[in-house]
């Protein structure tokens, strides 16, 4: 099966972070596939991954980069599928750069910008997987269940402080 997931890092450094869009997408049983590509050491590696990606069947792309960050960018350049941009910690404010990078696109070359760090790479997987349900009656249900679940698990952490007159 090809990957209908494909994210993109600036550097091995980044999949620290962005593994966890990995793990998310794993979850929601949708396919991916992971490489390391800089918008700026290697760019014609960038876009001929992109090329590959689509012709393998890549719906949506998710990138990963801090600092300068405009790997999502050049993604979104190179395609009309949507890019999903994580802005990485590090760098200036620790990722107020990467995020400025990530989010301020011109008019026509989307991306969509996330958190940064590890809670934006969670909700890269979340959102890919929303754009994919949209053809798939059986992914959008086993978003609905990733739904409940989170709900469960807040009433359970909720479930389990402790009240006044109880003992911790």
């Amino acid at each position: 099966m090809s990957a209908a997931v494909t994210i993109l890092l600036g550097s091995a450094s980044d999949w620290d972070t962005m593994k966890e869009t990995g793990v998310e997408l794993d979850k929601l049983q949708v396919a991916w596939e992971v490489h390391v590509s800089s918008a700026h050491r290697t760019l014609q590696r960038t876009v001929e991954l992109v090329r590959c990606a689509e012709s393998a069947g890549t719906r949506v792309f998710v990138c990963g980069a801090g600092m300068a960050a405009h790997l999502a960018g050049v993604v979104a350049a190179t395609t009309t599928r949507p890019v999903i941009g994580v802005p990485l910690p590090g760098g200036l404010a620790d990722g107020l750069d990467a995020l400025l990078s990530t989010v301020q696109m011109p008019a026509g070359v989307p991306v969509a910008t996330l958190a940064v760090g590890r809670a934006g790479a969670r909700n890269a997987a979340y959102l890919a997987a929303q754009m994919l349900a949209l053809a798939d009656p059986l992914l959008a249900e086993r978003l609905a269940q990733a739904r409940v679940s989170l709900n469960e698990a807040v009433v359970a952490a909720d479930e389990s402080l402790p009240r006044p007159g109880s003992r911790p």
